[in-house]
């Protein structure tokens, strides 16, 4: 019987009737009629037959089934601690943010373990948790899982079998001999020697893992080393790139010269050329600043009083050959309470905080509930923008910097159900647009057709910040990239960014998209979004999450490899803080070290070379 995504399934607690469930080893039936819905709430034995072992079993009640996201501001309709289940029917993908863990589930086999706005199978489900759910699915949930959902009862039943195992380790063989394949034809000298040798010793422990006797232990302990293997092939299997861009976001917290040397240190041992230093962010800067004096904000973040970290940065850096960008928050000016802090910028400068629809009345200004309750400015305010734009120039000409990277340029998340939650209804915006329009934009809804002007003239007041900011990088020759959400329909509708005109204008050198995912086939599809829009003049450098998100070392990897086939410039870990060295290791086994293997110091051009070299053969 071919199973349907949403199979009912009602269990018989193999010890006592209504106790928790046995930690016995069971067998699961897979010729099981799924029980009609209408005797769903009556108790019904099913007796488990076959010969599949089960390792792990579990079960959890679910929140909800495809959330109605108009009744909560929460992205993707889950709230804090929630399990939810997304079916076809609740559209293409989840809509989810990064704080969580997703399941992709097909045909009732979880095929991918990934974090956030996951795609929806036509064939199944994807099990979305955040807080105590996420916890709950990072322990019970693995790649080969069988998933079983009772929709009456909301409950879901989740288990680990022998088929589990085999599953996962084949498919983690199937990847590294992809990954090789790839490698063999495009690169001339490519050792695949060890990649290779750890495929065939995890091939050998399958054959042993298939031969034992289903109910032996010996089963689960060769179908692990089998897994194993099949990881170390992966995380092996990927060359040095010289030219590549290898970076990672880093929020500083060092305040002595000697403590930002030891980071270095560790940042240039774990093969990293590039960090995007935080530089500017929760509305103050790490280094002590003219413009902050000038405008009577804060001059220098207290933390780091007394000392430039930023100058010691730069200077320390570009001994180790690593490149610094500045990563800027631009609109962005953190989540403390204005009032607890008088020279902070929404005290000196009330009038520059942004607002919604709802609280454009309100006194000062408006806190965003989606974003860990934190405060914006106005992109539409010319005095907005004079300052970060003044602010930029001290840092570029001061420190001379690598690159500046542009994060936050965009409004606050809004839920676009209701154009209560919209933003930028501030005095200065809404008189400037009833100056063009005629109406002030308080008064329109999302049903008016002013409403799209409305969009329109806040979406072109970041995109001349964007402009502006470019050119003035341009003439100092200083790289300029943005942060920006792949998904552009997302972008417009929700954070007024459209990054389509900062490319196709040739606003700025780079992007630096937010990819919040580490499942590498979601990666991929985020990718095309973006490559499919942007100008060949425009660098493309994937933000990958996976350590933030807590995924799997050798997912790291995975979407390394998907960047290349996409022809990214290089990557960018988010963030330092939570790469730790179960990542680093990883990372240092093949892809980030140039020592390791006979592919040392391949460059990126001769990838992309051979690429089109073997793309054009396979043509013909």
């Amino acid at each position: 019987m071919k199973r349907t995504y949403l199979t009912i399934l009602i269990l018989t607690l193999l010890s006592v009737p209504g106790s928790a469930f046995s930690d016995e080893i069971m067998l699961i039936d897979e010729s099981a009629q799924p029980i009609q819905e209408a005797l769903v709430n009556a108790f019904y034995p099913l007796t488990f037959k076959g010969n599949e072992v089960i390792f792990k079993q579990a079960s959890t009640k679910i929140t909800s089934i495809d959330p109605l996201t108009a009744t909560n501001h929460f992205p993707g309709g889950r709230g804090a601690d929630q399990l939810i289940i997304y079916t076809p029917s609740y559209g293409n993908h989840t809509g989810t943010n990064e704080f969580g863990a997703e399941a992709i589930v097909e045909d009732n086999v979880v095929t991918s373990i990934s974090g956030a706005d996951s795609t929806i199978p036509q064939n199944g489900i994807v099990i979305s948790g955040h807080g105590i759910a996420k916890n709950w699915i990072v322990k019970n949930i693995t790649v080969g899982s069988k998933v079983y959902v009772d929709p009456i009862n909301k409950t879901l039943y989740v288990y680990t079998t022998s088929e589990s195992y085999t599953y996962e380790a084949k498919a983690k063989i199937a990847e590294a001999k992809s990954m090789i394949d790839y490698y063999t034809k495009q690169i001339p000298g490519y050792n695949a020697t060890l990649p290779n040798n750890y495929i065939q010793t995890a091939e050998n422990y399958l054959k042993i893992a298939e031969s034992e006797n289903k109910n032996s232990a010996v089963l689960k302990q060769y179908t692990q080393e089998a897994i194993d293997s099949a990881t170390m092939a992966i995380k092996t299997s990927l060359p040095y790139v010289k030219d590549e861009l290898k970076g990672t976001w880093i929020r500083p917290t060092e305040t002595s010269k000697e403590q930002i040397i030891a980071t270095l240190d560790k940042i240039k041992t774990d093969g990293f050329n590039s960090i995007f230093l935080e530089t500017y962010f929760h509305g103050k800067t790490i280094f002590p600043s003219c413009t902050m004096n000038k405008y009577g904000f804060t001059v220098q973040n207290e933390k780091f009083a007394g000392f430039d970290p930023l100058e010691t940065w730069i200077e320390e850096a570009h001994k180790r050959d690593i490149k610094v960008h500045i990563w800027f928050q631009s609109f962005y000016v953190g989540n403390q309470p204005p009032a607890q802090d008088p020279s902070s910028i929404l005290s000196v400068r009330p009038d520059w905080g942004n607002k919604t629809k709802k609280g454009a009345s309100a006194q000062g200004a408006t806190k965003s509930v989606t974003e860990h309750n934190g405060y914006f400015i106005d992109p539409a305010n010319p005095e907005v923008q004079d300052f970060l734009l003044e602010l930029l120039d001290e840092i570029i000409v001061t420190y001379k910097p690598d690159g500046i990277n542009l994060d936050y340029v965009r409004y606050p998340s809004t839920n676009t159900k209701s154009d209560l939650g919209a933003w930028g209804f501030t005095s200065y915006a809404r008189d400037d647009f009833k100056k063009q329009y005629g109406v002030d934009p308080i008064e329109l809804t999302t049903a008016d057709v002013g409403w799209y002007d409305w969009n329109q003239y806040r979406r072109d007041k970041v995109s001349e910040f964007v402009k502006k900011a470019g050119e003035l990088c341009r003439k100092k020759h200083t790289y300029v990239s943005t942060v920006i959400f792949p998904d552009i329909a997302t972008a417009l509708s929700t954070k007024q960014q459209d990054w389509t005109s900062w490319t196709v204008d040739d606003y700025v050198d780079g992007f630096t998209p937010l990819f919040l995912t580490y499942d590498p086939k979601m990666l991929t599809s985020m990718m095309h979004d973006v490559m499919r829009v942007k100008s060949a003049k425009t660098d493309l450098y994937a933000g990958l999450f996976v350590t933030f998100m807590g995924g799997a070392p050798e997912d790291l990897i995975k979407q390394i490899y998907q960047a290349r086939m996409m022809n990214a410039k290089g990557v960018i870990i988010f963030d330092f803080a939570h790469t730790t060295p179960v990542y680093t290791s990883t990372l240092m086994a093949s892809v980030f070290n140039e020592k390791a293997g006979e592919g040392k110091g391949i460059s990126s051009s001769t990838i992309a070379k051979k690429k089109r070299w073997w793309i054009w053969t396979k043509k013909k």
